[in-house]
C-alpha cells in the first residue's frame, strides 16, 4: 500500500517499508546518526522546527511486537534521540513520541520514534 507520497506502508513484521529502504541507502534521507541499531534522520514532513526519527535497523512493525529480547535495543534508541537533540543543538527540551496502531497515528508499520523541538509544544497532544 502506498501513501500520497508513494511511499510504501507495509504491514506485519519484516514489511518492506520506506524505513528499510532508508535504512539499505536505496531512499536519501538527511541522516544524523547511523549505527549497527539503529539510524536517524529528518523528518520530511516535519510537524516541529526540528523533527527527525530515530529508527531499529531490527523490522519491528510496533511496540506491541517488541519482545524482551529487544529492550536494550529499545533503550538505545532513546539514547541515540537524546544525543541527536545535543548534536542538532536542541537547548530548550525536546518530545518523543511512538506512535502505534492507526488511533495512535502510526502510518508506517516500522517502530520508530520521532523527536519534536524548537518551539513551545502543548499539552494534551493532539
Amino acid at each position: 500500500m502506498s501513501d500520497e507520497h508513494g511511499l510504501e506502508h507495509a504491514a506485519g513484521r519484516g514489511g518492506d517499508t520506506v524505513f528499510s529502504r532508508i535504512i539499505r541507502k536505496e531512499l536519501p534521507a538527511r541522516i544524523i546518526y547511523d549505527d549497527s541499531q539503529c539510524i536517524a534522520f529528518h523528518d520530511i514532513e516535519a510537524k516541529a522546527p526540528v523533527h527527525f526519527l530515530v529508527v531499529p535497523k531490527k523490522p519491528i512493525s510496533n511496540l506491541s511486537e517488541a519482545t524482551p529480547e529487544d529492550e536494550g535495543l529499545l533503550g538505545h534508541l532513546m539514547i541515540v534521540a537524546a544525543k541527536c537533540a545535543a548534536k542538532v543543538r536542541v537547548t530548550n527540551g525536546f518530545r518523543l513520541v511512538l506512535n502505534e496502531g492507526p488511533y495512535g497515528g502510526q502510518s508506517i508499520n516500522h517502530l520508530h520514534i520521532h523527536l519534536l523541538a524548537g518551539r513551545q509544544l502543548g499539552w494534551p497532544p493532539g
